[in-house]
């Protein structure tokens, strides 16, 4: 599928449309907590609008389709004439799917497929079934008028007209801005194409600014029966349109008195408001059907005698509050420049790239620095140093996305589920404004879906066991993210049934993967991290969603190469919370720098806990492993030269060292080093095809004295050489 020209159209309505797909999926979850609220329904009929909008343009016809049929049902919503109900969200839902489905398709240069025939019977029925009514007052009595409001077959009826015609419009744009002193035309001036000037025309009386030369509103006052008002009011809006439509029973007008311009009274409901200005322009250009437009019809104005009249100037539909602040300030002088610009991310990640490099010269240039005793020297490789981390700081910065991306899909994730399961789960979020690398934001996704869906199927009870057990039918799951240093802290919470220590050692003695007696021996932590091994489960049945025990050993495979870790805490019939620390970003890593023999290698300093020099004579041997006592808790000590480099230490080791503890997930080790070179900001570089896959090493560096180190992947090494 090939857009030619269209081609830079597209790829905005991409990101547009994109952005506002993700929205809809949480506001739609919301709206089902929250039927009452009337932003939020006309913030989800303005999404659909939208996106049907540029599909249109882009001539997407099977995507309009679907997204104009949801909209309709939206502004049913949005009136009254239905309510929110579980089994119409299950309904919308399916059709945001079908619409997402059908965005994907687009993106990938294929044309979209329609959504179901079932799908798009299910709405029109919808639609057009006389489903509950939401609440709502008693309407005012509506006094003698020349419209009366339209009654629901009437309603039914109007929803099948057609789109408004060339001469209609030019009927409509005759009946707002006629040529002072002439008569307005009935029909059309002969030419169906509407000048800019009568188009300006009509938006400056329509907005009451009367700056473009076109006449005062006139003939909408006889049309309506007069007013006594300086503006035009949702009955008189509704009496043109009738009257376009030959509906009304008001004679057409060949010139009417002119209706003078004051300022509005305040408070006024019968102003036209910006919703239903939008959907008029959507007749004009023949978007949706008549009905969109939706005005409640009020008492019938007073017609105003021609000796009342006020000299002419530009009526008002739309009435706008005077903008203060920034608004004020962005609205002077007319158009203002653009505050932001789409930026292709590989871009962006060139750019990291770049500046990576530019750390490791400026690394060197640092170590050169000190050591020449040149004072000017020293003062400008200071400078470089400052202006080079504030650089790679605005450059991470533009990586950075809000953990609410990814935060935005669980509400569908877990309202689908809990409906699936029959169980009852509110959701809340914290933390989503938190943000971290693009590349965290997207690997983290998968990760955080299975343990939200691990959270509602094993960890919160059905409503009867919950209130069996004192507690609300409701179970509540919390995910939380927030920012520690240079890491980002993601926590799962349920306040479920918890997790029995006994049960997770029947399950892995079942299994074949521990014995009783190695069973027995785990502590409780231990115990918790059982789930990670691979083939494990609780679940005696296997389902669609769980009991295979692959998910959380993926789980924390992934965690692991994104140099995280994830903690359990979980106490029986309290509730469970796994703790995912992970750091900001993946292109540059502080680490430590240490020398074995004469070779350097990085170890990540988010591992690291402390260092000290021990006399190595003090080693104890516990199990046939050596240990060492540090604040009275043994430690497992593992020389590293012995790993790393050919031939250790030749059969002989030294009396003194230096030690770095080091934590792999909940346990502590200490790692014997020759020599500490110091911290050192480093640009990960992957290693060569020969070499990857090296058990232990994560990748390399250019260190700042100019050789090449390991970067140390602690816990793949320690599964490879530590027995």
């Amino acid at each position: 599928m090939s857009f030619g020209e269209d081609e830079e159209i597209l790829q905005d309505f991409l990101v547009e449309a994109g952005e506002i797909l993700e929205h809809l999926s949480e506001q739609l979850v919301d709206l089902e907590q929250r039927p009452a609220d009337k932003d939020l329904l006309n913030a989800i009929f303005r999404g659909f609008h939208t996106v049907k909008g540029g599909a249109g343009f882009l001539q997407l016809t099977a995507l309009v389709e679907c997204c104009h049929v949801t909209e309709n049902l939206f502004d049913m919503l949005r009136t009254g004439k239905r309510s929110v109900t579980s089994t119409l969200m299950d309904v919308v839902l399916q059709a945001l799917d079908a619409v997402n489905q059908m965005f994907t398709e687009v993106k990938a240069g294929q044309d979209p497929q329609p959504a179901s025939p079932a799908l798009i019977a299910q709405l029109e029925a919808m639609l057009h079934s006389d489903g509950p009514a939401a609440a709502s007052p008693a309407p005012a009595p509506v006094a003698a008028a020349p419209i009366a409001a339209l009654t629901p077959a009437a309603e039914a009826q109007n929803q099948q007209m057609q789109d408004i015609t060339d001469a209609e419009f030019e009927q409509f744009l005759d009946a707002l801005t006629p040529a002072a002193g002439a008569a307005a035309p009935v029909a059309g001036s002969g030419s169906d194409d509407i000048t800019d000037d009568e188009f300006e025309s009509l938006l400056d009386q329509l907005h009451g600014k009367g700056q473009h030369g076109g006449a005062a509103v006139s003939n909408v006052t006889e049309i309506a029966g007069g007013s006594n008002s300086d503006e035009i009011t949702a009955d008189e809006f509704e009496a043109l349109l009738d009257q376009l439509h030959g509906k009304g029973s008001a004679p057409r007008v060949e010139q009417a008195p002119v209706v003078a311009a004051a300022a509005p009274a305040a408070g006024n409901s019968d102003i036209i408001q910006d919703d239903e200005f939008e959907a008029l322009l959507d007749q004009l250009h023949g978007k949706a059907p008549v009905s969109d437009i939706s005005a409640p019809l009020a008492a019938a104005p007073t017609p105003v005698p021609p000796a009342e009249q006020k000299p002419a100037t530009a009526g008002k539909i739309v009435e706008r509050p005077a903008a203060s602040g920034d608004d004020a300030d962005a609205h002077k002088g007319g158009n203002t420049a653009e505050t932001t610009v789409r930026v292709d991310t590989q871009r962006l990640d060139d750019i990291m790239n770049m500046v990576g490099e530019l750390v490791l010269v400026r690394n060197r240039l640092v170590r050169l620095g000190a050591s020449s005793g040149d004072e000017a020297l020293t003062k400008a490789v200071g400078n470089l140093d400052v202006v080079t981390a504030d650089l790679q700081s605005a450059v991470m910065k533009t990586r950075m996305q809000p953990i609410k991306k990814v935060f935005g899909r669980f509400p569908r994730v877990v309202r689908d589920l809990a409906r699936s399961l029959k169980k009852e789960v509110v959701l809340e979020l914290q933390g989503e404004e938190t943000d971290l690398d693009k590349n965290l934001v997207e690997a983290l996704a998968d990760p955080l879906v299975h343990l939200v869906r691990n959270a509602v199927d094993h960890g919160i009870e059905n409503p009867e066991k919950r209130e069996q057990a004192g507690k609300p039918r409701a179970g509540k799951i919390v995910l939380a993210a927030e920012q520690e240093g240079d890491h980002i802290l993601l926590s799962i919470t349920d306040d479920g049934a918890g997790m029995d220590t006994e049960v997770l050692r029947q399950k892995v003695v079942e299994k074949g993967l521990l014995d009783s007696d190695a069973a027995a021996r785990l502590n409780d932590t231990e115990c918790y991290n059982l789930i990670f091994l691979p083939g494990f489960s609780t679940k005696s049945e296997i389902s669609d969603v769980s009991g295979r025990g692959v998910g959380m050993d993926v789980v924390k495979t992934k965690i692991s190469q994104l140099n995280g870790s994830i903690q359990i805490i979980s106490k029986v019939g309290e509730g469970t919370r796994l703790v995912i620390k992970v750091p900001l970003t993946l292109a540059i890593m502080p680490t430590l720098m240490v020398m074995l023999g004469q070779q350097a290698f990085a170890l990540p300093l988010a591992s690291v806990n402390e260092i000290f020099h021990m006399d190595l004579t003090r080693i104890n041997v516990v199990d046939g492993r050596e240990v060492i006592t540090v604040r009275e808790k043994a430690i497992p000590l593992f020389f590293l030269k012995h790993w790393l480099v050919k031939n250790g230490y030749g059969g002989e080791r030294p009396e003194q060292a230096h030690v770095v503890i080091v934590s792999v997930g909940i346990q502590r080790v200490g790692f014997v080093v020759d020599q500490l070179i110091g911290q050192e900001e480093v640009v990960i570089k992957p290693l060569g095809k020969m070499l990857q896959g090296t058990p232990g090493m994560a990748g390399a560096t250019i260190t700042g004295d100019g050789r090449i180190a390991l970067i140390l992947d602690v816990p793949s090494m320690l599964k490879r050489y530590a027995r």
